[in-house]
């Protein structure tokens, strides 16, 4: 494919090896590329600096040598503690009810949406109807019964549900279709349940392990990005020095 990094050639054997790993990704192809050439070009450095080992005992030690991770302080977790209280916070529930309009191959988006809109619009002035147009517009099964979903604890649903969920007041009806990967969804909250906030203690452990990952992976980020920027690379376009191998 003509791919090079500091003039070393990348073959179709080691593109064909790595893809193998990949399949999963959205570019399968695009991400083994990127992973090889990051790979490269930190194995390259490691030889630079005369650093032995089997490969990825390489790239430990040269990240080890090279990337200086800031302390995670304790003001640190105190002030992600303050503003992240939901995630340690134990026992918040929500009932809360919707009407899914799922996205079905072949249906135009601009009609699901405008339907979806009137049906919130309906909503608003007469909020009565709420279980009654569950029951005649909602693609999910719980439109049978009023379009409840029950008792929801937190991870028990899509990341953007929950966050609408959970931030809405109890009785309160979004005033906007909430778009999630099935579909479009008009939410209510019934009640709501307030959990119990675990002491800071109990929980600073856990915040810094969270906090020295993410410093971790910024300042990798940031050397990967140097040295990327030092390298003559041709054949591939990379966007952005972000890796699973760095994770």
């Amino acid at each position: 494919m003509g791919i090079s990094v500091n003039g070393i050639d990348i073959d179709d054997t080691a593109i064909e090896r790595e893809l193998r790993h990949h399949q999963d990704a959205d570019n399968p192809l695009k991400r083994a590329l990127h992973e090889l050439v990051l790979r490269t070009v930190l194995l390259q450095q490691a030889a630079a600096l005369g650093i032995l080992g089997n490969d990825d005992e390489r790239i430990d030690t040269l990240l080890t040598l090279q990337v200086q991770v800031p302390k995670v302080t304790d003001a640190a977790c105190q002030t992600w503690y303050r503003n992240n209280a939901a995630r340690y916070t134990n026992g918040e529930l929500v009932e809360a009810r919707h009407i899914l309009f799922q996205v079905m191959p072949g249906a135009p988006l601009e009609l699901l949406r405008a339907t979806g809109e009137a049906v919130l619009e309906e909503l608003k002035l007469h909020p009565e109807r709420f279980a009654e147009l569950a029951g005649e517009y909602s693609n999910c099964s719980s439109g049978k019964v009023g379009g409840s979903l029950g008792q929801l604890s937190r991870g028990q649903s899509v990341p953007e549900f929950e966050e609408l969920a959970f931030r809405l007041a109890e009785g309160e009806l979004a005033g906007r279709l909430l778009e999630t990967r099935f579909g479009l969804h008009i939410v209510q909250v019934l009640r709501k349940i307030d959990g119990k906030l675990l002491p800071f203690e109990t929980v600073r452990s856990e915040i810094a392990a969270f906090l020295e990952r993410q410093s971790s992976q910024r300042a990798i980020h940031q050397y990967l990005h140097i040295l990327v920027g030092q390298a003559t690379i041709a054949g591939v376009e990379l966007e952005g020095a972000d890796s699973p191998l760095v994770q």
